[in-house]
């Protein structure tokens, strides 16, 4: 079996938040990643990235990855895709999002791809 690829990273990182598993999630960052957990709020390394994934994790969601490219240059990959997300919010009411991604990853000196900037929500954080 070959390498592992930015798009096996991001299957696994959708795995483990459809799962619950908020530090199997975490695993898929790098230490210093962003997230975009809404437009304007920018969540900055390993702690703010938890918090943002909590809220996400927390709706028990079924979230599913669709249509998506890759794009490769020299150790960094730019990953777009369409998602999915249903879920319940704490108050019990039916929640449903989605968006077009443009996430970065990063291969690691080990030849993992770690995310380094996550942004579910593509280019509607332009304002």
């Amino acid at each position: 079996m070959g390498q592992p690829s930015p798009s096996d990273t991001v299957k696994n990182l959708i795995e483990a938040i459809n799962q619950g598993d908020i530090d199997a999630a975490l695993g898929f960052y790098e230490p210093e990643a962003v997230i975009i957990a809404q437009p304007g709020n920018i969540a900055r390394g390993r702690d703010a990235v938890r918090t943002a994934l909590q809220g996400f994790i927390s709706l028990k969601p079924s979230l599913k990855g669709g249509a998506h490219q890759v794009v490769e240059a020299g150790g960094v990959a730019l990953y777009s895709s369409r998602w999915t997300l249903v879920g319940t919010s704490p108050e019990g009411k039916l929640v449903e999002m989605s968006g077009t991604s443009s996430d970065v990853l990063r291969r690691q000196n080990d030849g993992r791809w770690l995310v380094a900037v996550d942004n579910p929500w593509g280019t509607s954080i332009v304002s």
